[in-house]
């Protein structure tokens, strides 16, 4: 176990093409990996994270053109929105990567160079279908049927007869190996999905790969051959070594390569899995130890597209939930690895039921009772079996089955083994009744606080990966350092004792999530007005049917909702009952 925690651990993202700004799946990559970073910290590894952009490519060169710009002048623009999301969401990178950076360059031109010298690289005439949107080459019998006579790839992204000198690596002498590599090491690629996926497309033979292209400039000059620029593809893969040193080496690169993983979105398995771990074979270099491909965040079940409009700004989501209520739900609503789906309600009912309603709660209750009811001072323990079992169902929890679940990247399995825990405590403040003992056995009461107290600073640190900054907000509180929030600290039995003698004391809590609201859906319907003798008055007679029993100007609806409440009528249940027949007032 020490020896384990003791090996550093890098993590990537895929860089993101920045033809665009961010959109929640960049969003839900990022708040993934970071969750990981995190986990993997908080377990006493020396975690590297990395991410950045990939910003060469026609793509980015047609969309440049189409607004009158340089492809470096976009990609400076669009590199710094994502920087900013990945602040935003409170991402804890070590290293954002530009591939526009003259070190990337060099990096690239030297797997080039290595992938060359192995003779695995050839002058020669390109002619098949390529796909823009995907910056991919396709064979013909990978092709879709479109509309008419159109063609599209597997993807359903239209594609384009394509001829153009090019280099070729030699993909077709890797087949046998990827195979091997792929039944030696079942983990390199995971979900198993997505492995049986790669291994049937890899068995049913691999063509030799087209890696430069002539037809535009912007992307890594290819060494040695005017006019050629790399196939981006083998430009954006090479991030994962340009971040660490390569191609100079040193201490950097020494210990955190090969790649612990790269996280990355189902759509790319193909290029991680396939063409990767070819190029790194073809240059001598040590593969990465497994690509995860997570699945797509789909927006109310259909996936996020520009032409269907249902594109969403990460930062507008922060802004609307909260940066941690996001990346809660996120985690906690989806089964990592496979297509999820998001909406308001969903978001607002999640948040609110298990991060505000049950830990948030329950994290306010029990200090403000300490605050008010003990002088914030911490009590000494005399527990009995009903406090040793609620510590060790939470010590269970947070010790073995979130971490367990963390480790296997499958979020929503361990934060649901943390919410049981949380529903535990909550299950035993009502059992112990805590303002009840007040009167009647102030010492006991005394031992149900603290208990309450040591359970939650464990909920806290065991969560802290999936919403770091209100569990640290809330560890804050409590008076626990900052080094002492890793799990290795919830298995120390003497932190509580070592507290509550610093004279360390519990001051007025600070609430830890807001309630969000949920909003009635406004329709977006425009309604022509009616003809003044059609008109009925906008405000009805006092007591009349449609009118309020006051006689008063407001909205119903907001009667409606129990927490704005604003006294419409009288108090009887009948006239209440009268006035909120009608929604609002009739009107033109």
């Amino acid at each position: 176990m020490a020896e384990r925690m003791s090996t550093p651990y890098y993590i990537t993202t895929a860089i993101s093409y920045p033809n665009g700004r961010p959109h929640i799946g960049h969003a839900y990559e990022a708040i993934a990996a970071d969750a990981i970073a995190r986990f993997q910290r908080s377990m006493g590894r020396d975690v590297r994270f990395q991410t950045g952009t990939d910003e060469h490519g026609l793509k980015m060169a047609q969309a440049a053109r189409a607004r009158d710009i340089t492809p470096r002048a976009l990609a400076d623009e669009m590199a710094s929105h994502f920087k900013e999301m990945d602040d935003l969401l409170n991402i804890s990178y070590d290293r954002f990567i530009r591939t526009s950076e003259a070190e990337h360059y060099a990096a690239s031109q030297a797997l080039w160079k290595a992938m060359e010298a192995n003779g695995d690289l050839y002058l020669d005439r390109y002619e098949g279908w390529y796909s823009v949107r995907d910056e991919a080459f396709y064979d013909e019998k990978e092709l879709i049927a479109g509309d008419g006579e159109a063609k599209l790839s597997p993807q359903g992204t239209p594609v384009e007869w394509t001829v153009e000198e090019s280099w070729f690596f030699r993909l077709s002498s890797y087949q046998e190996r990827l195979l091997a590599l792929y039944r030696d090491q079942p983990d390199f690629i995971r979900p198993e999905s997505r492995r049986n996926e790669v291994m049937s497309f890899v068995s049913g033979g691999l063509s030799d790969l087209s890696i430069s292209r002539t037809s535009f400039d912007w992307g890594v000059p290819v060494p040695g051959s005017p006019g050629h620029v790399m196939y981006v593809w083998v430009d954006a893969l090479t991030n994962y070594l340009t971040g660490l040193g390569y191609p100079d080496g040193g201490e950097t690169f020494d210990r955190y390569w090969p790649a612990n993983l790269h996280l990355i979105g189902k759509d790319i398995v193909r290029f991680h899995a396939v063409y990767w771990p070819a190029f790194l074979m073809s240059a001598g270099i040590e593969l990465p130890q497994q690509v995860f491909g997570h699945g797509f965040l789909l927006n109310r079940g259909e996936k996020m597209s520009k032409s269907v409009g249902n594109v969403v700004d990460p930062g507008a989501m922060a802004e609307r939930y909260g940066v941690d209520q996001l990346r809660y739900f996120l985690l906690r609503e989806v089964s990592f690895g496979q297509d999820g789906s998001y909406g308001h309600e969903s978001i607002v009912n999640r948040c609110n039921a298990e991060l505000a309603n049950s830990f948030g709660n329950l994290a306010q209750r029990t200090l403000s009772m300490i605050f008010k009811n003990l002088d914030g001072e911490l009590p000494a323990l005399d527990r009995n079996e009903e406090d040793a079992a609620l510590v060790r169902a939470v010590a269970a929890a947070c010790l073995d089955e979130t971490p367990r679940a963390f480790e296997q990247l499958a979020f929503s399995v361990g934060i649901e083994a943390w919410m049981k825990a949380v529903f535990a405590c909550n299950q035993y403040v009502d059992a112990q009744a805590p303002w009840a003992l007040r009167k009647s056995d102030p010492e006991r009461m005394k031992t149900v606080l603290g208990t309450l107290f040591s359970v939650i600073r464990d909920l806290a640190i065991a969560i802290l990966p999936i919403i770091p900054d209100s569990a640290a907000k809330l560890l804050d509180q409590m008076g626990i350092a900052a080094d002492g929030r890793d799990f290795a600290a919830i298995e120390d039995q003497a932190w509580y004792d070592a507290l509550r003698t610093s004279g360390y004391k519990v001051a007025q809590p600070v609430p830890l999530f807001p309630r969000l609201e949920l909003e009635e859906a406004k329709p977006d319907v425009r309604r022509q007005p009616l003809p003044p003798e059609l008109r009925r008055p906008r405000r009805p007679p006092a007591g009349s049917p449609g009118g309020c029993a006051r006689g008063g100007r407001h909205d119903h609806a907001q009667y409606l909702d129990p927490r704005r409440r604003m006294g419409c009528g009288p108090r009887d249940s009948r006239a209440r009952a009268r006035c909120m027949g009608k929604r609002r007032h009739p009107s033109a």
